[in-house]
């Protein structure tokens, strides 16, 4: 996992008016590939600056003379603590209380995701640092996502394409999966993506019932205080809440056994509001009817045991995953960087 650091040379200034502009995407995510001249591990940043998880950027104008650091993990980088101004995460690599205090001149972190749970926001009030995320462009793929997990899992959708290539539909039908239309869905968390995923299962004529730790006075949605009391009045349980330490495994052993053989439990929230633990022997042992996973606690590690589970559909956190999402997360990070040292209003400020 790499964060990126952005370092503003001494004795320059930067006022140039010019919007950020973009191009093509990059496919992989994670390695750093500037195609710019390495030097000591510094990847200069005169012509552009892009990673594989965002369009590759112009910067000339707009953010000369950044440069751009990537950190395989922590390293103590002595040769530019003391100049490195902003951070740059995403939603596994973020800003912890010990990169901070490492960056006595830090000045902004913006977050390449809505999440937050990476970036240690308390130290960043104390200290004074801006912080902010990508919020809002990211909604209407997470919530498509949900709907289409909860599809791959109710009608086998990933074992009945493998059922024709390997050939074996010449043998016989394939057997018979499970409607989706008319079944309560359950949300924790009825924000951005709780909402528009509820939007998306109504045109399912699926009743919806939530939890949130206050009840909403502007929805008609039926409220149940308690995760549990939620897990029992559905078939279908969705994730889709901000990962906090009372949200982290908010999804233990009595949810799972609330929601039954016959439930369905589809996060594309964050890994760790599962305890793993808990979940993969009810896979197993068909105490649990179902899942649809998008995150895992401990990112890209998966356990071995969910592969062969015909029941279980898996992907590789890619709810934001499209090219015109990535884009416009792409726009709000270096948006909020070019107004933060342009001395402009942040567009997405959470601190």
């Amino acid at each position: 996992m790499e964060v990126y650091l952005l370092e503003l040379k001494k004795g320059n200034k930067h006022h140039n008016q010019t919007p950020i502009k973009h191009s093509n995407l990059l496919k992989k995510p994670i390695s750093i590939d500037f195609g710019f001249q390495k030097d000591d591990g510094v990847h200069r940043c005169i012509d552009g600056l892009s990673n594989e998880h965002i369009p590759r950027t112009r910067t000339r104008e707009a953010l000369h003379p950044l440069q751009v650091l990537g950190l395989p993990g922590k390293g103590p980088f002595p040769r530019h603590r003391n100049t490195i101004r902003a951070v740059v995460g995403n939603a596994t690599a973020g800003a912890d209380g010990e990169l901070i205090d490492n960056l006595p001149n830090l000045e902004i972190v913006s977050s390449f995701s809505v999440g937050l749970d990476k970036i240690d926001l308390a130290k960043c009030r104390e200290k004074g640092i801006r912080v902010t995320n990508t919020p809002d462009v990211l909604t209407e793929d997470v919530a498509d996502l949900a709907i289409g997990l909860i599809l791959a899992v109710l009608r086998r959708l990933c074992e009945s394409d493998r059922y024709v290539r390997s050939g074996k539909w010449k043998k016989g039908d394939y057997k018979l999966t499970t409607k989706f239309t008319g079944k309560s869905v359950g949300i924790i968390g009825l924000g951005r993506i709780g909402l528009a995923i509820a939007k998306r299962a109504e045109a399912f004529s699926c009743p919806i019932s939530y939890y949130t730790r206050i009840k909403k006075s502007d929805v008609n949605y039926t409220y149940y205080p308690s995760v549990v009391e939620l897990a029992s009045n559905c078939q279908i349980l969705i994730v889709a809440c901000p990962l906090t330490e009372q949200t982290r495994h908010i999804i233990n052993r009595e949810v799972i056994d609330a929601l039954g053989p016959k439930g369905v439990l589809i996060n594309i929230g964050r890994g760790p509001h599962v305890d793993e633990r808990e979940l993969v022997p009810a896979l197993v042992e068909g105490r649990l009817g179902g899942a649809g996973l998008d995150v895992f606690e401990n990112e890209p590690e998966v356990p071995e045991e969910l592969f062969g589970l015909e029941n279980v559909v898996l992907t590789p956190h890619v709810g934001s995953g499209t090219v015109e999402t990535r884009t416009a997360m792409a726009d709000l990070v270096l948006g909020n960087l070019e107004a933060h040292f342009l001395s402009k209003p942040l567009l997405t400020q959470v601190v």
